[in-house]
């Protein structure tokens, strides 16, 4: 299936930051000899924009001799995973669908700290969508349609595990690949069907008018959220890496309680400021906020089992090993 050609119609913004973190050669240290790590700019909302404000990680990586440094962004792990592999970027958020293509295909990426997704009653930040006058009103009407999902990510894996829930065959559905700009454009313009809408690119489109059919809740869905390094990193540099994982909790936890001060943390005006619905979607999603953990058997398994449906459905080459994409960082702290 060919992607469309990138449209000109206007992008959805992605207000989701990713983070990097680089690996530490000989001029990548800190002056003490300890790990750089290189993050994704946060953009103006979130308690990782917060952090960059105050300095936060600046000074409790000191305490390991580590530094940080506050670069450029990336839309999706999908976008970043070229920059991971090669080692430009060294620490990915993302889920395990998304991710789980570039840690069976190298040996270089782990997994090395999980989160339950945000459920009831947060905002709901995915769903197959529609046109408000379009004929399709369950999934079994997709049949013969042109759907729009990222490939191989979330978007994807959603879609697929919706189909089997409904006992209908995929290679009775179009998928077509497009990134989250160019499949808002292309369900803009009639060009698509229907289009599985993840993270800010789905309520821009409720509130642009657009049906919703089904959601990841409405399914059986074992995604996680994910933070994904370089193994070489944790290898050698493990204290840098819990330190992120204490402040990232703690930031967390200080944004179930005071969410507000997470918003427009930059900026109050311009493209990236929220107000009105979406400040207060923004709110609720950041007091909703789940805690990161190392990964347990549970989460072992429910890796395998997203990437048991990419494998069932051809996009995987074979069932994939959770222990040999995760990184056990208590172990390499001891």
């Amino acid at each position: 299936m060919n992607p469309f050609t990138r449209s000109a119609a206007a992008a959805l913004t992605l207000l989701t930051a990713a983070l990097a973190l680089t690996a530490c050669g000989p001029e990548e240290e800190s002056p003490s000899g300890g790990a750089v790590i290189r993050i994704g700019d946060p953009g103006n909302v979130g308690p990782l924009a917060y952090a960059k404000r105050e300095g936060i990680f600046e000074d409790r990586l000191a305490e390991v001799g580590a530094t940080i440094e506050w670069g450029g962004s990336y839309a999706s792990f999908t976008a970043a995973s070229d920059a991971l592999k090669s080692g430009d970027l060294n620490v990915q958020q993302g889920a395990v669908s998304p991710a789980v293509g570039s840690l069976a295909s190298t040996d270089d990426l782990r997994i090395f700290i999980v989160a339950d997704l945000v459920g009831d009653p947060a905002p709901l930040r995915d769903g197959l969508v529609v046109p408000p006058d379009s004929d399709i009103r369950t999934v079994a009407d997709l049949k013969g349609r042109r759907v729009a999902v990222n490939q191989a990510g979330k978007g994807e894996y959603l879609l697929l595990r919706a189909l089997e829930a409904e006992g209908v065959d995929p290679d009775e559905v179009e998928r077509v690949y497009l990134n989250p700009q160019e499949g808002a454009a292309a369900f803009a313009s009639g060009k698509v069907d229907a289009w599985w809408a993840i993270v800010d690119a789905y309520p821009e489109a409720v509130a642009n008018g657009a049906r919703t059919v089904v959601t990841s809740r409405d399914i059986d869905d074992a995604d996680l959220n994910v933070f994904v390094a370089r193994k070489d990193l944790l290898e050698e540099h493990p204290e840098a890496a819990e330190v992120f994982f204490e402040v990232l909790n703690e930031l967390i936890e200080e944004g179930r309680s005071r969410p507000e001060k997470f918003q427009n943390v930059f900026l109050d005006q311009g493209p990236t400021a929220l107000d009105g619905d979406r400040l207060a979607e923004s709110v609720e999603l950041t007091r909703a906020a789940t805690s990161y953990r190392y990964p347990t058997e549970e989460d072992l398994a429910r890796i395998e089992s997203v990437a048991a449906t990419f494998v069932d459905h051809g996009l995987l080459d074979g069932p994939v090993n959770a222990s040999d994409i995760v990184f056990d960082l208590p172990a390499a702290l001891d």
